[in-house]
């Protein structure tokens, strides 16, 4: 992760760009058809923060800046963006408080962490207030809780308001524009010049806006011409022709030189670590009688299948529409939107245009040998009847089957950014179907490689006797043959594991990981009501048996677990982590003038050339700059300044300091017992104390939001409650409650205010509150590469060390991480090392 995100940055900065608008940690997975859930790291926070932080630490070694998106809850293309659907609002994902902090907000406080310099806020609403103007999730979550020091940037027109979103934490529109592409007409430019000068906006808000930005800038030496390429972009998003318009999408013609071409690719050291992260990324789930590897002469290099053909040679038969290329090219599709040829990248603004791309038919041509094999090639996914007499002369099949999605802005044959179902595209399942019942008549053995955006359905076909081996290739990029042929002749041993878990039916997934198609209103409502539970957790909880679990992955070598230690540091397992550090003992803030300047100074200069729909700072007139009346605002509102109390969970990047102490290490032995190298993926899950409930809060409490007042057994609870309510309620008038997130739409949300929600039953006031786990969750994993048994090298001791955080959870009472070591039940924790999250080898106890 590091070396990609490495590889990118200096691209990147070789085209002048400042700021890389990736890695993606959001959407996370909750949906499995969704449609950009190929541009993030798998459905797992852990696994998303950890990759994200890696990636973000490369590009920002390079002195670029990185940028930390979607947040928040951008899970979906459907209603992403009203426009594209023609509604008027865009869907708003219901999330509770504490599933935002321990799912969706998880990989976000990572990349806080790591340093990244910008954070991309989502198209979406979240609780019903979008995103990019959503107090609680920029100024109170992000920014405060997690210590966010860098910039928020709007996704393109994800900015829906001026004023509003300034004051929640905004503090960079892109591109610019307002409420449609290209118009011209900003929400902020000279709009945000005139609310500051009339008081809307505080002076101290415009300065701390601009001091994000240009601290990012600093920090990352972009202000060094020894570091930094002075003459800024030498290429133009707009044309592929050296020469193009110097302003384009202005009323200005003006031509020059707006492509250099400059060769970024690292003298082809790009495209090999390209083809190694493709590699090993490839999951290898079904290998009979280890079919795979095979030799170039097309024999099985274990099992050893053979031909019988009176010519000597194996014939192969390569099939699929994905084994070839696309006949207008790799980049005939604007932004790769169409699902033409081998798949190597989902679709959107995601996708980038390929210097090249090497198709698996190619690949294979080169490394079979000619003088022993004969490679039959029909690179379409229909076989006629008369085509497929070949398949009964084949010793060995391969079967290429894919499956498209993207962003919501491109439509490809239905499919409208997110899948429609988890199938292979374009009849690749009856491929598969009709080469197995074909290829030698049935008998002989067929390798099958799925390139796709996620998880797919393979039930139609997984269990045909003659399909041997399987791969999940995912999206390899540019060196997409070659990497795919690494693994099928063994240069390269797999060692990719499932980001995912692949189900038999879509169902298993949960009633809530479906993609919403149609809206449910004006406003469309999805509520993430299963929490916690996505992907492996909802499949552990419920006790379904998928067809590949998630972090499932076969090698061609044998390892072996062993000799487990766990080592504890006991003065750290207190239930609430060290108080946040006292704001004295940082680094002051800067300190500037705060005054607001003479509105005339805001007038555009004399003799200044204006473009038309470019957008400036100036005004044309002093029309709005006078400070306006309080009356003209709405009742109990006030532009006084709040003093609340920071957050307890805040205090550091990325949180309490507290929270990244190691309570715990981890460690053990991995040993290779095969005479072939091969790289181990060993994982760490955690399982959390049974039927633990809180010391301070041990009865239920919810029973304690009445608007009758409380009257139940439980008041002491709710006296508790209050003493730790502050950041309950929201600016926007957010309830945050242990299930979901509540929106009373009280214009005086700054006031407490008691609400008996929909889920409260009144047959459990009184009973015991135990706090509700998961069954496993992730918390680390290694890749070590081991030499063959009996070499040095063969074996290592792994260790993983085990934060507070990772042992906590979020108390919504508290507003605060909680680890569950004194109180009611049980207070140890599991630890489990395996190979998935189902294959646990090694067991213990914190």
């Amino acid at each position: 992760m590091y070396l990609r995100g490495q590889a990118h940055a200096r691209e990147a900065k070789g085209k002048g760009v400042n700021v890389l608008l990736g890695p993606a940690m959001g959407p996370l997975g909750r949906l499995p058809a969704g449609g950009r859930n190929w541009e993030g790291f798998g459905a797992d926070p852990v696994l998303q923060g950890l990759a994200a932080a890696w990636t973000i630490k490369g590009i920002q070694d390079e002195g670029v800046m990185a940028t930390a998106k979607h947040y928040v809850g951008n899970e979906q293309e459907h209603f992403r963006q009203a426009w594209e659907w023609g509604a008027p609002n865009a869907i708003s994902s219901n999330i509770d408080d504490r599933t935002l902090h321990e799912i969706y907000a998880w990989p976000f406080a990572d990349s806080v962490r790591i340093g990244v310099a910008s954070i991309m806020c989502s198209y979406n609403q979240v609780n019903n207030s979008y995103a990019c103007q959503n107090s609680k999730l920029l100024n109170g979550v992000l920014k405060d809780e997690l210590g966010f020091q860098g910039f928020v940037q709007s996704d393109w027109l994800a900015q829906r308001s001026g004023v509003a979103s300034a004051l929640a934490g905004l503090d960079m529109s892109m591109p610019g524009d307002g409420l449609r592409w290209q118009d011209g007409k900003s929400l902020w430019g000279p709009e945000l010049t005139r609310a500051a000068l009339n008081t809307s906006v505080p002076m101290e808000r415009l300065n701390d806006m601009a001091t994000r930005i240009v601290a990012a800038w600093y920090q990352l030496g972009q202000d060094d011409p020894e570091k930094w390429p002075e003459n800024g972009p030498n290429f133009s998003s707009w044309t592929g022709e050296k020469i193009g318009l110097l302003h384009p999408g202005s009323d200005d013609r003006t031509t020059g030189e707006v492509n250099k071409f400059v060769d970024v690719q690292g003298n082809g050291t790009h495209g090999k670590l390209a083809r190694r992260i493709a590699a090993e990324g490839i999951v290898l789930v079904k290998n009979v009688n280890d079919t795979l590897p095979i030799s170039r002469q097309g024999h099985s290099i274990v099992s050893g299948f053979i031909s019988n053909k009176d010519d000597f040679k194996m014939h192969v038969g390569v099939y699929g529409e994905d084994a070839r290329g696309n006949p207008e090219g790799p980049n005939a599709c604007v932004d790769r939107g169409c699902n033409e040829g081998t798949l190597a990248s989902g679709w959107g603004s995601g996708a980038v245009e390929f210097p090249y791309l090497i198709t698996p038919q190619e690949a294979l041509r080169r490394e079979f040998d000619s003088d022993m094999v004969l490679l039959h090639e029909y690179p379409a996914n229909e076989i006629p009847e008369t085509k497929q007499r070949a398949l009964e002369e084949q010793d060995l099949c391969l079967v290429f089957v894919n499956s498209d999605a993207g962003e919501g802005f491109i439509a490809w044959e239905g499919v409208k950014g997110d899948r429609n179902d988890l199938y292979t595209q374009k009849g690749g399942d009856k491929l598969v179907e009709t080469v197995a019942k074909r290829c030698g008549g049935g008998e002989s053995p067929v390798i099958v490689v799925v390139h796709a955006v996620g998880p797919v359905i393979l039930e139609n076909w997984i269990d045909i006797p003659n399909v041997k081996s399987v791969l999940l290739a995912h999206l390899p990029g540019q060196e997409s043959g070659n990497a795919v042929a690494d693994v099928i002749f063994g240069d390269t041993n797999p060692s990719g594991r499932l980001p995912y878990t692949v189900a038999k039916h879509a169902d298993d997934y949960g009633p809530d990981s479906h993609v919403m198609y149609y809206p449910n209103g004006v406003v469309p409502q999805q509520n993430f009501t299963e929490g916690l539970y996505i992907d492996y957790r909802y499949f552990d909880k419920n006790g379904i048996t998928p067809r590949y679990e998630f972090g499932y992955g076969l090698s061609y070598s044998k390892f072996e677990l062993s000799q487990l230690e766990i080592t504890v540091d006991p003065t750290k397992k207190t239930l609430l982590p060290a108080p946040r550090p006292d704001s004295k003992t940082l680094p002051a803030p800067p300190d500037f003038d705060n005054t607001v300047p003479p509105a005339k100074e805001a007038l555009f200069p004399d003799g200044f050339r204006r473009l038309k729909k470019y957008i400036y700072p100036y005004l044309t007139s002093l029309s709005g700059t006078d400070p306006a009346p309080y009356k003209a605002y709405p009742e109990a509102y006030t532009n006084k300044k709040k003093h609340e109390k920071p957050s307890e969970a805040g205090g550091g990047p990325g949180g309490n300091p507290d929270l990244y102490t190691y309570v715990a290490n981890v460690s053990f032995t991995v040993k290779n017992l095969s005479p072939v190298r091969g790289q181990a993926v060993p994982q760490l899950y955690i399982s959390y104390p049974e039927s633990w409930t809180d010391p301070d809060f041990p009865l239920v409490w919810g029973q304690g939001y009445t608007k009758e007042g409380s009257s139940t057994d439980s008041d002491k609870d709710n006296d508790k409650l209050k003493q730790h309510s502050e950041g309950i309620i929201s600016d926007n008038g957010t309830i945050a409650s242990p299930f979901l997130t509540i929106n009373t739409s009280n214009p005086h949300a700054n006031e407490t205010e008691h609400v008996r929600p929909d889920w409260f039953d009144p047959q459990m006031v009184g009973q015991l509150s135990v706090i509700d786990f998961p069954v496993r969750v992730l918390r680390g994993w290694e890749k070590v590469d081991l030499a063959p048994a009996g070499e040095p090298g063969d074996f290592v001791r792994v260790s993983i060390a085990i934060t507070r955080k990772d042992l906590s959870y979020w108390d919504v009472r508290r507003q605060n991480w909680v680890m569950p070591t004194v109180g009611g039940g049980t207070r140890e924790f599991g630890v489990w090392i395996g190979w998935s999250s189902r294959d646990l080898v090694l067991s213990g106890m914190i």
